[in-house]
Formats: C-alpha cells, sequence, structure tokens
C-alpha cells in the first residue's frame, strides 16, 4: 500500500468517528489526532520545510544586527550581560560548538558600536532586524492561511516594540525568577517537606515552562489575525516538547558524531548552527501549524487542496451572498471572512476564490469600524441571483474571444444563458432571504 493511500485511510477513518459518541476525554484525543494528523499533511506537503530553509538564510543575515540592537536596549537597564547565558541556553544542543558560536556571535556584537554608526547606519541596522520579524510574520501568516500583512504603521509599531521591549520583559522575567529561586524564603521552604520536592520539581520544570511561555506569546503575536490563547498554548506546549526532545537527540547526534568535522573541517561550526537553526525554525512552524488547526478545527477535514468546480464556486457563492444578505436584513453583525467561511463550510483558499469575484462585480464590499466585515454593495432588492451566478462562472457579459468558435456553439451557449435567465425571473438576492427564512422557519 502506498504512502498516500494509507494517510488517506488515517484521514476517513478518524473524521468518520462522531465524537458525541465517545466520553469527553477520548474526543479530546481523537480532536489531536485530527490535528496532529493535518499538520503532517502540512509538513509533507514541503511548504513548511521550505519556509523553515527561507528564515534560517534569514536569520545568518539578521542575527548579529538583532543581537547588538537588543544588546544597547539592555545596555540602558543594565542586564546586557544575559545575553550570553541566553545563547549559550538556546545554543546547548550543540555542545562544545554551541559554546564556540556563542562567543563568536558576542564577539560580532562587541564589535558594533551603534553609536558610531550614523543615522544612515542606524537606520541599516533597524532595517536588518525588522526584516528579519516581517520574513517571520510572512512565514506565520502562511501558516495561518492569511494572505495581507500589516500596514507599515502597525509594522513600524509592532516590530520595534518586540526589539525594543521584548528584550527588557524576557530578561526581567528571567531576572525576578532567578531572585525568587534564591531568596531567603524559598531556600528555608526547601528544607521543608514535601516543599522541597516540590520546589526541585518546579525547578526541573521552569525551563519547559520558560520555553512555552515564549513560544506562547510568538503565536499570539506575530500572525496578522486573533489567535486564541488556548490555541497558542496548545502549539506551544507540543511545540516545547518537541524542542526539548530534538534538541536532546540532537545533542547526541553531535557528540557522538565526529564525521562532520573531518569532511567540512572550519566550516564545521557553520554547517552544525545551521542544522540547529532549521531545526528550531521547523519546530516553530510546527507548533504555529498545530495552533491553526486547533483554532480552525474545521479546515483539518481537508485532505487537499482540491480546485473547486463550477457548480462548487457558484453554489458557496450563492450560499455566502444569502448569509451576507440574511444578515444585513436582520440587521445583525456582518460575517468577516473568517466567520462566513466557517458557516458555509469552506476553507480560507475557497473563500478566497469565490469571494474575490463578488468583489469586482462589486456586489459586496468591506465595511464595519476596521474594514473586515463584507456587506452587500447595494440594496438586496436590486442585487440579482444571475448577477452572483454570472459573478461565480466569470460570466460578466463580455464576448470572450477563443482561438477557435463555432456559431453552433455560440448559439448553444447563448440559448443556455436565456434559459437561465427566464428560469429565475429576475429573483433578487431579497427574495432569495425570504424564501430562506420561510422554509427555515
Amino acid at each position: 500500500m502506498k504512502i498516500s493511500e494509507i494517510r488517506s485511510t488515517v484521514h476517513q477513518t478518524l473524521w468518520k468517528l462522531n465524537l458525541s459518541e465517545f466520553p469527553a476525554w477520548q474526543a479530546s484525543i481523537i480532536r489531536l489526532l485530527r490535528i496532529l494528523e493535518a499538520t503532517s499533511r502540512d509538513i509533507s506537503s514541503g511548504m513548511t520545510a521550505l519556509r523553515a530553509m527561507s528564515l534560517v538564510y534569514t536569520t545568518l543575515l539578521s542575527l548579529v544586527p538583532l543581537l547588538a540592537v537588543s544588546f544597547s536596549v539592555l545596555k540602558g537597564f543594565g542586564v546586557h550581560n544575559q545575553i550570553e547565558p541566553m545563547l549559550l541556553t538556546i545554543l546547548a544542543p550543540l555542545g562544545d560548538k554551541g559554546v564556540e558560536v556563542t562567543q563568536q556571535i558576542i564577539g560580532f556584537v562587541d564589535n558594533i558600536k551603534v553609536g558610531v554608526l550614523g543615522a544612515l547606519g542606524l537606520g541599516l541596522l533597524l532595517y536588518t532586524v525588522i526584516s528579519l520579524i516581517q520574513k517571520i510574520e510572512k512565514a506565520f501568516n502562511a501558516t495561518w492561511r492569511i494572505g495581507d500583512t500589516r500596514s507599515l504603521s502597525q509594522r513600524f509599531s509592532n516590530y520595534l516594540s518586540v526589539v525594543m521591549v521584548g528584550p527588557v520583559l524576557v530578561f526581567s522575567a528571567m531576572g525576578l525568577t532567578a531572585a525568587i529561586s534564591s531568596s531567603s524564603v524559598v531556600l528555608s521552604l526547601s528544607e521543608i517537606e514535601p516543599f522541597g520536592t516540590t520546589l526541585q520539581l518546579i525547578g526541573k520544570l521552569l525551563p519547559y515552562l520558560l520555553i512555552i511561555a515564549a513560544f506562547t506569546f510568538i503565536y499570539t503575536l506575530i500572525p496578522n489575525t486573533r489567535v486564541k490563547i488556548g490555541s497558542a498554548f496548545v502549539g506551544a506546549i507540543i511545540a516545547g516538547i518537541l524542542w526539548e526532545i530534538t534538541g536532546w537527540l540532537f545533542a547526541n547526534f553531535v557528540a557522538n558524531s565526529a564525521n562532520y568535522t573531518a569532511i567540512y573541517s572550519g566550516f564545521a561550526i557553520l554547517m552544525v548552527f545551521m542544522i540547529w537553526l532549521y531545526l528550531s525554525w521547523l519546530i516553530l512552524l510546527v507548533g504555529a501549524t498545530i495552533s491553526y488547526y486547533h483554532q480552525h478545527p474545521e479546515q483539518a477535514a481537508y485532505l487537499h487542496k482540491e480546485q473547486l468546480t463550477a457548480r462548487q464556486q457558484t453554489e458557496l457563492s450563492l450560499l455566502a451572498m444569502l448569509q451576507i444578505g440574511r444578515h444585513f436584513s436582520q440587521q445583525k453583525p456582518a460575517w468577516n471572512l473568517e466567520e462566513i467561511a466557517q458557516k458555509i463550510g469552506a476553507t480560507d483558499e475557497q473563500i478566497d476564490t469565490i469571494i474575490t469575484p463578488l468583489l469586482n462585480s462589486k456586489l459586496i464590499t468591506y465595511g464595519g469600524e476596521e474594514c473586515e466585515q463584507l456587506l452587500p454593495q447595494r440594496p438586496l432588492e436590486q442585487i440579482t441571483v444571475k448577477e452572483i451566478i454570472d459573478a461565480a462562472t466569470g460570466n460578466d457579459g463580455a464576448k470572450h474571444q477563443h482561438h477557435l468558435t463555432h456559431p453552433a456553439v455560440d448559439q448553444l451557449m447563448q440559448q443556455s444563458d436565456e434559459t437561465l435567465t427566464s428560469s429565475l425571473d429576475g429573483m433578487s438576492l431579497m427574495q432569495l432571504v425570504e424564501t430562506s427564512d420561510s422554509t427555515t422557519d
């Protein structure tokens, strides 16, 4: 049996199960398996690995400028000496090579004199740092199926807050944790059981908790959409566990393999560092994918991307216009793209496919306080069902020229249009909404 057939069988088995027939804990396990199965499909497509490799290249270019900016900010708070221990912790799986890489990076950072760079140099330095964060945002947006990036003003404010405020908060938290652990009260409690064993266990779990907290922050902040804390936390837990397991395996690989040093010689440190960077970004993106499917479980049901047929596109377009028109007529809050996709059971790619022609045909428009809600562009009585179908099928009334034409085919297409027009009898979107309401009632 082929791998694709095995995956298809697993997919069909998981999604045929009725969760209402299982106890709550078993239903939770099935949901998690569905999320993991959908995530494995995304990984096997190769795009996640490709984005991780792209981020490795960008990181190599931007790491030293990023640390230089962070170093300058942290120096004002007197905690700049904490950068080296942090790098040593992150690069611990590289073993002795991690120490060498850390020393070289710190050497590069020390050689950068931000104060003597000048306005142009400082601008280029900040641009390099912001370009890294922008590249990270694009990778996370692609994972969340988001086509739009933040506006220029949002990028400037959000990115600078990450670069300037982020390191201060991280090292303040680390310093506060260290201060609490070394306080006299904690030391006294550690000598009393069961507090001593509990504090020892907390000390062992603290690195994992800090990683999970950092990943949760990243998954919540970076994507250009509203990410629920619970979904970000689930992705962060699995990514944090993968991070620790991968770090342990990679450390053993580095410690027990000397061949790469003989092959790459002086480049061995760079090669090991690049491999670890790739694995780190891959784990981060896998966690982001898990967060996405946890927040949008309906998207995990699709086995693969399917091209919409003309009939499917027409049906989804009518469903979308029906829901938009119904909420508008009942004066309910308008739908946004994410909500309308969930309502009609479409993927993010499919909703983009059907909404664009409706926008181009001036049947709907964006409105609301943040211009994210979908609203009818004309009164419902002035929007005909035929217009919706024409927008979905690309029949805008213009004469399309092809390489080959035939009078018989042209006549048949004209008769088809006339039959559809007469059968609909000028039916408006308002009439469709009223018919739908009377049917559901």
